[in-house]
């Protein structure tokens, strides 16, 4: 496993990212890693969508585990799981969760500085608190800075996501996830202050996937989108036949 996971740490090159469009199951998972694929990484949000739940760790802990290990289980490449808020009220719990991932075949995770339900981040003690024993596991921690959800973007935030990055680097995370940025001077600026590899998501106001990289990030995602075009293209489909 250690190897796996240094294979996994590997691909995230500034500049030359890791791209990952991200799976939600043992189909999507067999089909992405077919088209070649180095990695993989679920999207809570199609997972929780595919079982029926919503977002937000609605689907149960064991469930999220038992779906990790049929995806581990029909594929020969790294897989990331998107472990939400990390499916724990306090670090201990955080920790035994992570440990769980890991055991179960990932080899890294995401985890929100957000708890479900909470608009607002945690303060960066807390939040640091969490990632540390999240880094415990030995696994590839991609701390999600959740400062640009909902909020009007700021220079201000940008300097916030530069220092909690330094903060979750101290705790121990492998890399920063900032999603819902889609300002390019504020990707460059993040990446350029940060001591750890940041990954953002792909949106078209950052241009394509090579523009992106230039920019200077280490890892691209495409988050709930694969799952939303698939429900939307059978949609058509179905549509299409009973009309």
């Amino acid at each position: 496993m250690t190897a796996a996971i240094e294979t996994f740490r590997a691909l995230h090159v500034p500049g030359q990212p890791l791209v990952l469009y991200n799976i939600w199951d043992p189909g999507s998972a067999k089909a992405v890693a077919a088209a070649g694929a180095p990695a993989l990484a679920t999207g809570s949000y199609g997972v929780a969508e595919a079982f029926g739940a919503g977002d937000g760790e609605k689907l149960p802990f064991a469930e999220v585990i038992a779906n990790l290990k049929r995806i581990v289980a029909v594929v020969n490449v790294p897989v990331s799981l998107d472990v939400e808020s990390g499916y724990g009220a306090d670090p201990a719990a955080v920790r035994a969760s992570v440990a769980a991932v890991g055991e179960a075949g990932a080899v890294g995770i995401n985890m929100e500085d957000r708890l479900p339900g909470q608009a607002r981040t945690l303060p960066v003690a807390e939040a640091s608190a969490r990632i540390a024993a999240a880094a415990a596991s030995g696994l590839f921690v991609n701390a999600r800075c959740d400062l640009f959800w909902q909020v009007p973007f700021s220079d201000a935030l940008v300097s916030e996501t530069i220092e909690r990055a330094k903060a979750y680097a101290d705790a121990g995370a492998s890399g920063l996830f900032v999603p819902f940025l889609t300002d390019r001077a504020a990707v460059a600026a993040i990446c350029a202050g940060s001591p750890l590899p940041v990954n953002v998501t792909a949106k078209d106001e950052l241009g394509t996937l090579k523009e992106i990289a230039a920019l200077g990030v280490a890892r691209i995602s495409y988050g709930h989108q694969p799952w939303l075009w698939a429900m939307q293209k059978l949609k058509v489909d179905a549509e299409a036949i009973y009309r």
